[in-house]
């Protein structure tokens, strides 16, 4: 198969795993608290992606020869940015419908280039700044200004966007020193889950009684989202460019919506539509854009 249809293909698979698992993460509280949701399904990515990691990539970064303590130190980085991520987009969901969690979480898209820009001096495409504008336009219809526990999550999704930010741009930067994505899936997803686990035992009541009572919700959003996603995403990123690789993840938001209005009955109302399709045309629009003007004028 063609390199780039299998990384197309990874891509597809990552955003629907990452739409859908909004749902079993807004489930996974009846009986845990978020950070206790988060530790557990970070552990399970990690145990999902260990066995991977050992048949294909522990012999080639084993007889690597890269500073040892300058991996262990990115991947710790990597999975605090991932924690923060994880635990700000649970911790949303007590307050906030799973459309608004999966489309707010989507404006990372946008946040990106701003970073790119601020710390590796990356010029800046002229089409970010309306479509940020689109993005709060999108979000004002969205959120529930009305709604003082809605605006709350939303916000703490928001916030969350900026570590799935930092998170994207420092991955993209690691590959080309390390490229070796099961390796990174899988470690970053143990480093995160112990960042986790900190607040976890001194804030909520942990055992295995209560976490067996949210088995399923912790399976799918632990193998397949925390790890088997996380894994799909770097695939995804070695052969396909930044820009349609992100228009491809931005459509988790669409699947988490319709997700969650088919299986939580989480209805949308045309001010809630019209949002989304306000904050994913920005999302598309902002990465469409340079391409077109690369292959108008030959530039960026």
């Amino acid at each position: 198969m063609d390199k780039k249809i299998f990384s197309l293909i990874c891509a597809v698979a990552c955003s629907f795993l990452w739409g859908t698992a909004f749902v079993a993460q807004d489930m996974g509280m009846d009986y845990i608290g978020p950070w206790t949701f988060s530790a557990a399904r970070l552990i399970l990515g990690f145990l999902a992606l260990l066995p991977f990691f050992f048949i294909f990539e522990f012999k080639k970064v084993k007889e690597s020869k890269l500073n040892l303590k300058f991996i262990i130190g990115y991947i710790f980085f990597l999975g605090f940015l991932l924690a923060g991520g994880n635990i700000l987009q649970q911790i949303s969901l007590i307050y906030t419908d799973v459309a608004n969690s999966a489309v707010f979480t989507v404006l990372y898209v946008v946040i990106v280039p701003i970073i790119a820009f601020f710390l590796f001096s990356k010029k800046i495409h002229k089409s970010v700044w309306p479509s940020v504008m689109m993005c709060l336009l999108g979000g004002l219809l969205l959120s529930e200004l009305g709604n003082l526990r809605v605006r709350f999550g939303d916000s703490l999704v928001v916030i969350g966007a900026f570590f799935w930010a930092f998170h994207i741009v420092y991955i993209s930067k690691f590959l080309k020193v390390f490229n070796f994505p099961i390796t990174i899936a899988s470690f970053q997803c143990l480093t995160a889950a112990l960042f986790s686990s900190i607040p976890m035992f001194a804030f909520e009541y942990v055992s295995f009684t209560v976490l067996s009572l949210e088995a399923a919700e912790l399976l799918y959003a632990g193998i397949l989202s925390s790890g088997i996603a996380f894994m799909l995403q770097i695939l995804a990123l070695q052969n396909i460019s930044p820009a349609p690789a992100a228009i491809i993840f931005s459509l988790e938001g669409v699947f988490g919506s319709i997700a969650a209005w088919i299986i939580l009955d989480q209805f949308l109302n045309e001010y809630k539509i019209l949002g989304i399709i306000i904050i994913l045309s920005a999302v598309i629009f902002s990465q469409l854009a340079p391409l077109y003007d690369k292959r108008r004028y030959g530039r960026n």
